[in-house]
């Protein structure tokens, strides 16, 4: 009679703890988000959307503000994620292909890198025109601003990580990999 009487005390302490748990981190979740902005807000959506949770969250800060809003903003974090995304797509191709033409191959990451299409249609299915910081005077859904935003995210990425492959790779998955994305190899 004492192990099973043991066991109904288990489960009931158990059960009273995780309620508690359960209220506790409810509780910090709605502190958190009665604190945070409706930019740190949209920052963790787009945490969440590209399946990358930054160490350094002010890397993600720049790589959302455009030079328009402040003179810390993302230009060189979206150099550094152009190329990123052309060293990423360029082995991607090589290693499918190790015989493609130069010519062909620059055909095809120039499709994965034009403005107007491939970049700033992810982007703007990222929502990155809602989230990047810009001056009033600025159109935060132009391809080019949405662009920049968009390559900023993997250089932002690749310095938080510390390497540019971690950072390819999660362009790819954000990107569509080989059948979803907007221009794909």
């Amino acid at each position: 009679m004492v192990p099973r009487t043991l066991a109904v005390f288990t489960v009931v302490v158990f059960a009273i703890v995780s309620s508690i748990q359960g209220y506790v981190i409810n509780e910090q979740d709605r502190q958190i988000s009665m604190r945070s902005s409706p930019f740190e807000t949209a920052l963790l959506t787009l945490q969440k959307q590209i399946g990358y949770n930054f160490q350094n969250i002010g890397l993600l800060r720049r790589a959302m503000t455009h030079a328009s809003f402040s003179e810390e903003n993302n230009k060189a974090l979206s150099i550094l994620g152009a190329n990123i995304i052309d060293t990423s797509a360029s082995l991607r191709l090589l290693g499918k292909n190790i015989e493609i033409s130069a010519k062909e191959m620059n055909r095809h990451i120039s499709e994965i890198s034009k403005v107007e299409s491939s970049c700033a249609a992810d982007g703007l299915r990222l929502g990155l025109h809602k989230v990047v910081r810009v001056s009033p005077k600025t159109d935060s859904s132009s391809p080019a601003v949405v662009c920049g935003a968009f390559r900023a995210v993997f250089g932002a990425i690749a310095l938080d990580v510390g390497k540019s492959d971690d950072a390819g790779s999660i362009f790819w998955a954000v990107h569509g990999g080989e059948a979803g994305g907007v221009a794909s190899i």
